[in-house]
């Protein structure tokens, strides 16, 4: 999300009046909401937001919020929609592009990584620790979205397995290359340790003030995790 201007709505006499800017359609605003939340959740310090410190964050009143989403607890459904339908068209086109299913699992790996540190604010809210003492539906939604990203995993792991376990001719009419595979390689197993994994490198970035990147010497440990 790109961050939002402020629309200041009260001038003062002694200040001259700025050009009024395009108005907003509602689509439009509740997205520009959205991201003035995702914004705000960046700062080092993880205080709690108001809906007051967002409506003056906007330049809005509170009610004004509130013709848009209905709470708090709202807006944050709304980022967790938002967060999900972006990782998820991301996952599709590594699914679609990569033949080979330990590839995917690693594109997938380095991908939510990847988001993580270019979205430092949406990643407090897939570690829940923007939704401590909000509505509990809010870290069940969250959990549901990871629990989408590990069963993705598992069917690429599944599909590596099958071309690694001697169905020579899927791969060759796909061009997958070989990657060789311990005999007891676990596709569940593996899956869970890598969104343990994910997890874990959101958690650190979180906790550090956003100092300590999460895909910081990921490709050596994704080896690791996945061969």
């Amino acid at each position: 999300m790109q961050p939002i201007r402020k629309h200041d709505e009260d001038v003062t006499e002694d200040q001259p009046a700025a050009p009024r800017a395009t108005r907003l359609k509602p689509g439009e605003r509740r997205v520009h909401i959205l991201q003035t939340l995702a914004a705000m959740l960046e700062a080092p310090k993880n205080e709690k937001i108001t809906t007051a410190a967002l409506a003056a964050r906007l330049g809005v009143s509170e009610a004004a919020l509130y013709r848009h989403f209905a709470s708090k607890a709202q807006m944050f459904e709304g980022l967790i929609e938002f967060i999900e339908q972006t990782l998820f068209g991301l996952i599709n086109q590594i699914v679609a592009k990569e033949p080979n299913g330990i590839l995917q699992a690693r594109a997938i790996a380095l991908t939510l990584l990847n988001f993580s540190a270019k979205n430092p604010g949406m990643t407090r809210v897939l570690t829940c620790e923007a939704l401590v003492g909000e509505h509990e539906r809010l870290t069940e939604r969250v959990n549901q979205l990871l629990e989408r990203v590990e069963a993705s995993l598992k069917q690429c792991l599944r599909l590596g397995v099958m071309d690694a376990s001697g169905h020579k001719e899927h791969a060759e009419q796909h061009a997958i290359p070989a990657i060789p595979l311990s005999a007891d390689y676990d596709p569940v197993v593996r899956a869970s340790l890598l969104l343990s994994y994910i997890i874990g490198r959101w958690h650190r970035f979180v906790r550090s003030g956003f100092s300590r990147a999460p895909n910081e010497q990921a490709d050596a440990q994704l080896r690791l995790i996945l061969q």
